[in-house]
């Protein structure tokens, strides 16, 4: 009986094993199909670009209308289906020999020259929907490459305020002890106060533009607002001056702005559509055969020809006139775009340039004078030969210029986002 029990005993822990090692196999199983973590993001543009391209749900909308319009094109010159008719005459006929069926089947036949012309029509509204995708994420991505240049500057803003802070807090222990053995006047301890309390005010707004910028980005990526951006590591390397040259990157404007090649194939369509409506002057046929069939037999044969007779001119040179118009101001727009899009691109190309010098000047000219004017001041306040008024004026004029060389180098990456936009690709 307890060999029983004790058996009875295993068996039934056996069995419980077995279920949670199926348990264990299965939510491991689980776990193997569960998609890759999302990876960190926030550390460098070029990852944030590439998640945006796969995610973002208006980029994704307007490829599948590209697609679309590329289906619809296959079909722009198909023949029209054939017709089949059946006529059975003489069926009031007592004789039944004289009954007889025809049947004719019948294609119609478009004048030559309008089935390319439809397809050349369709391939360029494939061009203008390819035109507006590479738009898309034109605009997405200097929205993305932009942001990311203010997120770095609020990043970089934040750690060189709250050193200016942590100075600033050296500074007050410093004249607390001037002011107790009565080297320093009380409005030394209080003026100092004052600008912490101007920094920790700073940081609190900068804090708060941080999280608008990645709330912003994290839109841009189809991601939830509050979702965490790791730091930002490094802003993206400014392209050699030969690269910058503006007539190169006006080239590149005319060879690959999306605007541009969505309007130059709206151009070739109101082109295309004019040499359709000329051809509208000419008949369309329809070409038939007709067997004739009687007592299961057939006994005779016919042709058909069938076309329309243009005699409503006066509507076809008002359709003829519409498309001339239209594609004259197909024409106006066209040229009117290049020359809109040539002029943004001269500014963003001046700005460009104009903040790379303002940053060379502030980093190799004013920081290190700041820098160097400060160290000077803290020795001549410790020695009562500089007043405390001063030492705060000159630890503000080293925040300026670290603002600046940042402030700068975020500016040269903004013009160098819209330059890629106008582009529409990296320079």
């Amino acid at each position: 009986m307890d060999v029983k029990i004790f058996y009875s005993q295993s068996l039934r822990t056996l069995k419980i094993a077995g279920y949670m090692l199926c348990l264990m196999l299965l939510f491991a199983g689980k776990a193997d199909a569960e998609p890759d973590a999302e990876p960190l993001l926030g550390a460098q543009v070029e990852a944030m670009l590439q998640w945006a391209q796969q995610h973002n749900p208006q980029l994704v909308a307007s490829r599948a209308e590209a697609e679309a319009a590329a289906q619809r094109a296959d079909t722009a010159d198909a023949w029209a289906d054939p017709t089949l008719r059946a006529e059975w005459m003489g069926i009031n006929n007592i004789d039944n020999v004289t009954r007889s069926t025809r049947y004719t089947l019948m294609q119609a036949v478009p004048f030559w020259g309008k089935r390319g012309l439809r397809r050349e029509v369709a391939e360029s509204e494939i061009n203008q929907a390819q035109g507006q995708s590479l738009e898309t994420w034109a605009a997405l991505a200097s929205v993305i490459k932009t942001d990311f240049a203010q997120y770095y500057l609020l990043h970089r803003s934040q750690k060189i305020t709250q050193e200016m802070l942590d100075l600033t807090n050296h500074l007050e222990r410093a004249a607390q002890a001037r002011y107790a053995t009565g080297l320093a006047a009380q409005q030394d301890v209080l003026r100092v106060q004052i600008e912490q309390t101007q920094l920790q005010r700073a940081l609190l707004i900068l804090e708060t533009e941080h999280h608008h910028v990645i709330a912003r980005l994290n839109t841009a990526m189809r991601r939830p607002a509050s979702a965490p951006l790791i730091e930002p590591q490094n802003l993206r390397p400014i392209p050699p001056s030969a690269a910058r040259e503006i007539s190169v990157l006006a080239q590149r404007l005319r060879d690959k702005n999306p605007q541009l090649f969505a309007a130059e194939a709206k151009l070739i369509s109101a082109e295309k559509n004019r040499e359709l409506t000329l051809k509208n002057r000419y008949p369309d046929l329809i070409l038939g055969v007709a067997p004739v069939r009687s007592g299961g037999q057939t006994m005779e044969w016919g042709v058909m020809a069938e076309f329309n007779i243009p005699l409503q001119q006066g509507s076809r040179r008002a359709q003829e006139r519409a498309a001339n118009v239209e594609l004259n101001a197909e024409r106006l727009r066209t040229e009117s775009l290049l020359t809109q899009l040539l002029g943004d691109l001269s500014k963003q190309v001046i700005s460009l340039e104009a903040a790379l010098r303002m940053e060379n000047l502030a980093a190799s000219n004013l920081l290190p004078q700041a820098e160097a004017t400060l160290q000077a001041a803290l020795v001549g306040y410790q020695n009562g030969k500089v007043d405390f008024a001063t030492l705060l004026d000159v630890q503000q004029q080293l925040l300026k210029a670290k603002l600046d060389v940042l402030n700068a180098q975020v500016e040269a990456q903004i013009s160098l986002a819209q330059i890629e936009k106008l582009l529409g690709e990296d320079l």
